[in-house]
């Protein structure tokens, strides 16, 4: 399962790590969102399971966007 998962990784262009992270991690745009939860979460009122699956919902893309950043960086230094 972990060698698909990387296979798609590999696939899939940087370019769409970083739409999906600019759309719906960051929606809705005016404060994002994400950073609203991460504000929460830090002040330590991230309470509600709404919230903690909000904040996963939206750091999901950001989550992805890292793994591909690093997986290409760990391919071109090979």
């Amino acid at each position: 399962m972990m060698a698909n998962f990387l296979e798609w990784m590999n696939k899939t262009p940087l370019s769409m790590f970083v739409i999906f992270s600019l759309t719906l991690g960051l929606a809705p745009f005016t404060p994002p969102h994400i950073v609203e939860k991460l504000q929460m979460l830090f002040r330590g009122e991230l309470v509600k399971p709404l919230d903690w699956f909000d904040l996963f919902f939206h750091a999901f893309p950001w989550s992805l966007l890292l793994m591909k950043l690093f997986l290409t960086w760990q391919q071109k230094n090979l």
